[in-house]
């Protein structure tokens, strides 16, 4: 099977005796063995089998092999969400003494990981805006141990070079992680790009329907089920077989629903551009983003998120958000049905004011989340919210 979407259907299937059409779903804690002497040789590893599903379960494994075939990955270990991913990665990779260069624009709680927890245990995080290779030069002149960043990022839809960014950091010994839930599998693959980690919140286009909360890290198989198999299965992330399920089957038409809402969200943020009471507007495909060629070289559709500022302030933006019918208030992503965000009171709200300033968030900040409506009624929604 070498065509994309076949793969996207067929990879990672283990049908049971009972051949089943649909993934079979295993909603089981533990499995039994014949005889003592079996299990014994399961848990000394001399005999490969499922023992318990914290550590392995038949449809998480399908879920991981046909995520990390879509990444181009050679392994993925899913997770309990998106904020396990990226903790995870970081904490089985770094140590005490140890140093990340990061971008500054993050998503809030990526953010407050780097910049909170991960200095109670001794690891430092220099930040640079992501956008600027000198400054990620400069940063990776001395050795470090992890470079992180969000492309795009949310929700200001910053654009790194993937490519470039890798090769400086490779050169000063780092690994690279590629949060890579904004785009999502479908537009982008950081893989292939030369990030050598990629962690997805499936919770947003991978579930794309707002059902499960669920998270993967994907890489090389030495790094995957080293590092970190050995920090989930011992501290418990797991990411359930149920949500497996539905993520797998969310794999499958994956692409068709990002590919829809890509094209929808380019006609929105074109017709936003239009508006008299938008002060400016984020969007990859945008001929107007400061990063639009680098974004048509790395991804191949500008994604779902259009980000655009009115002027004035909260007040402002309230009563913008509050007049859509045709969206959902929400602090989610990347789901079948549209979403409105003020990032400056919710995603971003506990990154305090300095850090939002830094990265360009305002009180007049919204993000839309493009679903599967029909673009006229988005569009018309969103003319009429803005008077």
């Amino acid at each position: 099977m070498t065509g994309r979407d076949t793969r996207a259907v067929r990879v990672g299937t283990q049908r049971s005796a009972f051949q089943e059409t649909s993934e079979g779903l295993f909603l089981t804690s533990g499995y039994v063995y014949d005889r003592a002497e079996d299990a014994a040789a399961a848990f000394d590893g001399s005999v490969e089998r499922y023992t318990y599903s914290r550590f392995n379960n038949p449809t998480v494994t399908a879920f991981a092999e046909r995520l990390a075939d879509m990444e181009g990955a050679e392994a993925c270990f899913p997770v309990a969400s998106g904020m396990a991913g990226v903790f995870g990665v970081l904490i089985a990779l770094l140590t005490q003494g140890d140093r990340v260069v990061a971008s500054r624009h993050l998503f809030g709680s990526c953010y407050s990981v780097l910049s909170d927890i991960l200095p109670r245990f001794g690891v430092v995080t220099d930040f640079v805006d992501g956008t600027d290779l000198e400054q990620w030069r400069e940063a990776l002149r001395r050795p470090a141990k992890a470079v992180f960043f969000e492309s795009p990022a949310n929700p200001m839809q910053e654009i790194v070079d993937i490519a470039a960014v890798s090769e400086l950091a490779h050169a000063a010994g780092a690994l690279v992680i590629a949060d890579n839930a904004m785009a999502s599998p479908a537009v982008q693959s950081p893989t292939r790009l030369g990030a050598d980690v990629v962690v997805y919140s499936t919770t947003k286009h991978i579930d794309g329907q707002g059902r499960t909360l669920g998270g993967a890290i994907l890489g090389a198989d030495s790094f995957i089920n080293g590092p970190v198999k050995t920090l989930v299965r011992n501290t418990g992330p797991t990411m359930s077989p149920f949500t497996a399920w539905v993520a797998l089957k969310g794999l499958e038409t994956l692409r068709l629903r990002v590919e829809h809402a890509s094209a929808t969200a380019l006609t929105v943020a074109r017709s936003l551009e239009a508006n008299p009471r938008v002060a400016w507007v984020r969007y990859p495909f945008l001929e107007s983003h400061p990063q639009h060629d680098l974004a048509r070289r790395q991804m191949s559709a500008g994604g779902t998120i259009v980000t655009f500022a009115i002027d004035g302030g909260r007040e402002e933006a309230f009563a913008a958000i509050n007049a859509l019918t045709a969206f959902d208030i929400s602090n989610n992503f990347g789901d079948a049905k549209s979403m409105v965000t003020h990032p400056a009171t919710t995603t971003h709200y506990r990154i305090g004011p300095e850090a939002r300033a830094r990265v360009g968030i305002t009180d007049g900040t919204i993000r839309l989340s493009i679903g599967l409506e029909d673009a006229d009624d988005i569009v018309s929604d969103l003319n009429a919210a803005l008077g």
